[in-house]
């Protein structure tokens, strides 16, 4: 099993920046990967970004690439993203998320495809 916590939402003016981290604990050694994502009010969940455990690999959404980073601490089993340049339209529920196994894929991109999520933390961009 994996737990994981996220922090580090609220509220942000259009243009500012937030960093939100995700601490995973338990049987992260058997982790292939971890995402972001996000919900807001009344849609699905969105893709993100995705870090693979191994190598750091990332890849984005391309709605956010550019202006998010996604990031890992090693030593602190902790993953980022890092938001800059946020839009009201960034507003919603982020959601980090860990994939067990690499199976046939390399970057995973729907929710489905992970099997250990957090909590969530609400972002909210204002105009």
């Amino acid at each position: 099993q994996v737990q994981l916590v996220e922090s580090g939402g609220g509220l942000v003016q259009a243009g500012g920046s937030l960093r939100l981290s995700c601490a995973a604990s338990g049987r992260t050694n058997s982790m292939y990967a971890m995402g972001w994502f996000r919900q807001a009010p009344g849609k699905g969940r969105e893709f993100l970004a995705t870090i693979t455990w191994s190598d750091s690999s990332t890849y984005y959404a391309a709605s956010v690439k550019g202006r998010f980073t996604i990031s890992r601490d090693n030593a602190k089993n902790t993953v980022y993203l890092q938001m800059n340049r946020l839009k009201p339209e960034d507003t919603a529920v982020y959601y980090c998320a860990a994939r067990k196994t690499p199976g046939g894929g390399y970057f995973y991109t729907t929710h489905t495809a992970y099997d250990y999520w957090g909590q969530g933390t609400q972002v909210t961009v204002s105009s």
